[in-house]
């Protein structure tokens, strides 16, 4: 099931590739019917998962579910053993609820994608492969496949927003391609230091196995990543430098502080479609990434360096929110948001406490669908007028009644008000730092209280933006043009948006929908970590 979830948007992509260009109006519902299936998918290994049976830990390969392993690459390599790369997949409760969120962000940027009206081939091609991508990210257990995915995301992004963006899409996509080149070239060497310090029991040989790689037994004697080897570089620890290359690549995904700034140009000059994806999607890969990889394979390491890894979480949060509370253009004020948003997943993941992690884990997945709201409804101004300046709108609420009434849902839902899902999220992330200096000593408790003023300034600059762009007397700057153009919102655009503004509300009331099905992992996580 695994294997058609991932696949399945790379075989209709190259059903789109061999159609004749007369039937280029079809690429979008084949692309739409893909991501429907896709989320009926996911909605049915939800269901069907088995929360009860991940109580003996992530380092057990028998805890995952719908697991499949088969032999991929097999090479000799003389004295050194063989060279062991499996095409292995499995997902758990840290992983599974990223497959429905991204089942559900790619609905949306599908429905986003119906104002794309040039190279529609090509587009259509490269949606489908970074989809196919993504959903593998998050099924990997093999850390070769793993870096595989990673990897192949990069391509149909570059391209998406270099073809298809604004007017410094080509600036803006270089960019992100290099801050993320950059952190991905290291984690490989990283992974090939791995590769020759794990050995598999059962075969004698190294392993790309991630699991295998969770568990300090299954390390050769004296290597350079063992726990017992006094393996230093550069004056630093063999696993505490593996460790931070690791935490750096992920966390250019994230984005966190200074390692930002190719967000809000990516955002301001991707096409919606494209924007949806990276902050629904591509900023989950970075979470996912540290808790997955970074903190399970190296707990270690990621124990010396909870402390700094919370101050960047509390740094991220203001400096992003002041940067927000100081925009002129409402698409870089979302992207400064998710900077601000993801710190609290930072935040959650230093305290290494069960309601930190937890809650950390329900901000991506509430973040994932807010972001891909906020980012439809800008890109809906944008699609009827081509303007974003929150100073040429006023008194929206007047004439997209509707419309308001989203922006609303969203804005409010963003800045932690209870009842949805982001005040659940934050709720826990806060809590674990609060108590992680009595649990285990970690973070200091003013972190959790600098982190809680972020709260504070999303509400500022959300209902700001708010008064000034939808409340008072009407005045639009391009005047009786743009006030025939600013239609209410459609059919095909509350499709999307109900959805999403659904999971926020469900998320808010009943998060057990969510920590029931991820505790036992966040468990066995948290005493992996602790040890």
């Amino acid at each position: 099931m695994l294997s058609l979830l991932i696949f399945l948007p790379l075989v209709a992509a190259l059903l789109i590739l061999v159609l004749p260009s007369r039937f280029q109006q079809q690429y979008k519902y084949i692309t739409l019917g893909v991501s429907l299936i896709q989320f009926v998918l996911s909605l049915f290994i939800y269901l069907k998962f088995n929360s009860s049976s991940l109580a003996a830990g992530i380092s057990k390969e028998s805890q995952y579910q719908l697991v499949e392993k088969l032999p991929w690459i097999r090479l000799n390599l003389g004295n050194i053993g063989s060279l062991e790369i499996d095409y292995f997949l499995g997902i758990d409760g840290l992983s599974m609820p990223f497959l429905i969120l991204s089942a559900l962000v790619t609905f949306v940027a599908t429905l986003a994608s119906w104002e794309i009206k040039t190279k529609l081939k090509a587009y259509f091609s490269l949606f489908l492969l970074l989809n196919t991508a993504v959903i593998g990210v998050f099924c990997a257990l093999d850390f070769f496949l793993f870096y595989i995915f990673y990897e192949l995301m990069l391509l149909p992004l570059y391209f998406l927003i270099g073809i298809w963006g604004g007017i410094r899409r080509e600036y803006a996509a270089i960019k992100f391609f290099l801050y993320t080149l950059f952190g991905s070239v290291f984690m490989l060497l990283v992974i090939i230091g791995l590769y020759f310090s794990v050995i598999n029991p059962a075969t004698g040989n190294h392993t790309f196995n991630m699991i295998l790689m969770m568990d300090p037994a299954n390390y050769s004697y004296g290597s350079i990543f063992s726990a017992i080897a006094d393996k230093n570089l550069f004056g630093i620890s063999a696993r505490l430098l593996a460790f931070i290359v690791l935490f750096v690549a992920f966390a250019i995904k994230v984005p966190i502080v200074p390692l930002h700034t190719w967000l809000p140009d990516a955002h301001v000059e991707a096409p919606t479609p494209v924007s949806i994806i990276l902050a629904g999607l591509l900023l989950k890969v970075g979470g996912y990434g540290i808790i997955r990889i970074c903190y399970s394979i190296f707990p270690d390491a990621a124990m010396q360096s909870a402390w700094w890894i919370g101050l960047i979480g509390v740094v991220s949060i203001l400096y992003g929110a002041l940067n927000a509370l100081a925009q002129t253009d409402l698409k870089r004020l979302i992207a400064y948001s998710s900077v601000s948003h993801m710190g609290f997943v930072l935040l959650g993941i230093a305290s290494s406490t069960t309601e930190g992690v937890s809650g950390a884990m329900l901000q991506m997945i509430s973040h994932g669908g807010l972001s891909a709201m906020l980012f439809f409804l800008v890109g809906m101004i944008y699609d009827r007028v081509h303007d974003r300046e929150i100073a040429n709108f006023r008194g929206l609420a007047e004439i997209m009644p509707q419309f308001t009434a989203f922006v609303i849902i969203a804005f409010f839902a963003s800045l932690g008000l209870p009842g949805f899902s982001a005040f659940m999220a934050e709720a826990f992330s806060l809590i674990g730092a609060f108590t992680s200096e009595q649990v285990n000593g970690l973070l200091p408790r003013w972190m959790a209280v600098a982190a809680s003023i972020g709260i504070l300034l999303s509400a500022a600059y959300f209902l700001w933006t708010l008064q000034r762009m939808f409340f008072g007397q009407t005045r639009l700057k391009g005047g009786e043009e743009w006030l025939s153009k600013l239609s209410d919102v459609n059919t095909r655009e509350k499709f999307a948006l109900i959805p999403l503004a659904a999971l926020a509300l469900a998320l808010g009331i009943f998060p057990s929908l969510l920590f029931d099905k991820m505790n036992a992992s966040v468990l066995a996580f948290v005493q992996l970590i602790s040890g």
